[in-house]
């Protein structure tokens, strides 16, 4: 899954990145080392702009609300429980068949954190139960330090109780789709203890996008469930590496880029 994670680049970088052609200054949001749900994040996503003389898709940087709202919820209560999709079951399920076939966006992230799962606890988690107290904390990045591109969807949500001239009438929400975390050992530096793989850390992950899938999963005009999902396959293996952080980073308040510090080893008591 992905419950939780990095995002420190500048919105400039990001423009460039991703061949942004449209952001507002004021959508800007702070390096944030510890993303949670309910909170804006940055997405990249192509749409037109609203009363473009040319309606054509452009591409967008946005500050979105992750925890998904349908369009047809009666409130946006839910939104905080609906933070990743399943890519298995995304082109079928009533809260993101819609947005699958025509909003697609990607979640830019320094890297994700996953918290270890004892086996006990492990198959009660795949069997949909209730998981256990989070425990060592990994963080999770790319080998060679580039940008998480994690897919994501997003939506519209209308709020009927305000006029249309109010700030809030109108919600923005995303999910960052998951897939099967990679069972192959890791990229970049071994260590002697503590998981080998990102499966053995937890049996999720987010999808995360190579560069050559970034045009077409953005892509308004692909619609065609059966043209995308081929655009769901994991990375290949090896570009990702995971390594212990301080448990720090299991408090919400904590924020600061010194929750990415790489320790040497997991921390005293916490469990692998």
């Amino acid at each position: 899954m992905c419950g939780r994670y990095a995002a420190s680049r500048r919105p400039e970088d990001l423009v460039g990145l991703f061949g942004v052609e449209k952001w507002e200054p004021e959508e800007t949001l702070a390096p944030d080392w510890n993303v949670a749900p309910t909170k804006d994040v940055y997405a990249v996503l192509e749409r037109p702009l609203k009363d473009a003389a040319e309606p054509r898709p452009v591409r967008q940087l946005r500050a979105l609300k992750w925890g998904l709202v349908p369009s047809w919820a009666k409130s946006p209560e839910g939104g905080a429980k609906m933070i990743n999709a399943r890519a298995e079951t995304v082109h079928e399920k009533p809260s993101y068949r819609r947005p699958f076939a025509s909003r697609r966006c990607i979640l830019p992230a320094d890297g994700y954190y996953e918290w270890v799962t004892g086996s006990g606890e492990r198959q009660l988690e795949e069997k949909g139960k209730r998981k256990r107290p989070r425990k060592q904390p990994y963080f999770v990045t790319p080998v060679d330090g580039a940008v998480m591109a994690m897919a994501g969807l997003y939506e519209f949500w209308r709020d009927r109780t305000l006029p249309d001239e109010h700030p809030r009438a109108w919600w923005v929400t995303c999910t960052v789709i998951t897939t099967e975390a990679d069972k192959e050992p890791f990229g970049g530096v071994s260590r002697d203890e503590g998981p080998r793989s990102l499966a053995e850390i937890h049996p999720r992950m987010p999808l995360v996008l190579s560069e050559d899938r970034w045009a077409s999963w953005l892509d308004p005009g692909r619609t065609d469930p059966d043209d995308l999902l081929p655009l769901l396959a994991p990375l290949p293996s090896g570009l990702l590496r995971a390594y212990p952080v301080a448990t720090g980073v299991s408090d919400v308040r904590n924020n600061g880029p010194e929750l990415l510090d790489e320790l040497e080893a997991p921390e005293e008591g916490t469990l692998f």
